[in-house]
């Protein structure tokens, strides 16, 4: 069960000589780390207590996302296409619509 990126492929349990999985693993963990320090920056850290950095068989760094709600899910869908819109459209930050969602999400959580 491995995507052509090699992405789904099982993780790794039993590591294998010469495979670079300390490499991947660092570099998971460092991005799992941003998107956490965004997620709270947001207060949706709690919504996301699975996060995690791990490494597949072929040392290939993962983000694990966990089990999350459904409503964390739609969320995080619509602040990235908040996002991608802002970026696209080059609108300022202070009228992005990313602002508009993070408005409705604290105003979910209450």
């Amino acid at each position: 069960m491995t995507d052509r990126r090699g992405v789904v492929a099982k993780r790794a349990e039993d590591l294998l000589p010469g495979v670079p999985y300390v490499r991947g693993w660092n570099r998971a963990r460092r991005s799992a780390g941003t998107l956490a320090d965004q997620l709270a920056l947001l207060g949706l850290d709690s919504d996301f207590p699975g996060l995690v950095a791990d490494v597949n068989v072929f040392g290939d760094g993962l983000v694990q996302l966990g089990t999350v709600r459904p409503e964390a899910a739609e969320l995080l869908t619509k602040l990235i296409r908040a996002g991608l819109e802002t970026e696209l459209h080059g609108a300022a930050a202070e009228t992005s619509p990313a602002t508009d969602v993070f408005s409705c999400a604290q105003q979910d959580r209450r």
